[in-house]
């Protein structure tokens, strides 16, 4: 079955690996304030073909920290928006199934692509274990990290399966940047892989996964 491609994605159906690079804030480092994350996204040689930009006031920034909910625009090189994340607030430290995390991906004006949902299992919330899944509700793809995602002195990866969790199609990769980067500040740098010829939509769902998870197991709540 042919499926047409969203307005904008079409640079997608070209890749096999998105780098992303969450950009440092000078005043949060200095301040502990926390503010806005803001990232590149970049293909395997490094030329950026997008940034995503968080859309939050302060109060929800600093009152609940890495758990906040969300809304938060992708835009190309001509600022136009050619995704939309948007994450509701529930509790990151919570093993209930009803509080896990979840997030939907819209391709603007309002066109729904899927969503990612936190599946709970015996290591909920440490383990990280998701769904992807097309705007019928239908999983489509698995996400499964490791027991403990924790970076320490190596990347921590979190691998992507087919629906039926048969074979592994892609990884999304938290890369380890160095003690120091690690211990100062929380602007992490991600790789996203998959298969070329994987349909643009899971693509796309994909790349939210990946701030998904930044968000609940990276993302440090400052210190005031």
């Amino acid at each position: 079955m042919n499926y047409a491609v969203p307005p904008g994605l079409e640079y997608l159906t070209q890749l096999d690996q998105v780098l992303v690079q969450q950009l440092y804030e000078v005043f949060e480092l200095l301040s502990g304030c926390e503010m806005n994350n803001k990232y590149l996204l970049k293909n395997s040689v490094g030329q950026q073909f997008l940034k995503a930009v968080e859309d939050t006031d302060c109060c929800t920034r600093q009152c609940c920290g890495p758990m906040r909910s969300f809304e938060m625009q992708l835009l190309d090189n001509h600022d136009q928006e050619i995704l939309h994340l948007s994450r509701p607030l529930a509790c990151i430290n919570c093993c209930c199934s009803c509080c896990l995390q979840s997030m939907e991906v819209s391709s603007p004006p309002g066109t729904p692509l899927g969503s990612i949902h936190q599946e709970w299992s015996i290591c909920t919330p440490i383990a990280g274990k998701f769904t992807v899944r097309n705007v019928s509700g239908d999983v489509v793809l698995k996400i499964q990290g490791p027991v403990c995602a924790i970076s320490c002195g190596d990347d921590v990866e979190f691998k992507v399966f087919t629906a039926d969790g048969s074979a592994q199609i892609g990884c999304i990769t938290k890369q380890w940047r160095g003690c120091c980067a690690e211990a100062l500040t929380d602007a992490d740098s991600f790789g996203v892989t998959f298969p070329m010829d994987l349909e643009v939509r899971m693509k796309a769902l994909l790349i939210g996964a990946m701030f998904l998870i930044d968000f609940m197991y990276f993302e440090r709540k400052q210190n005031n």
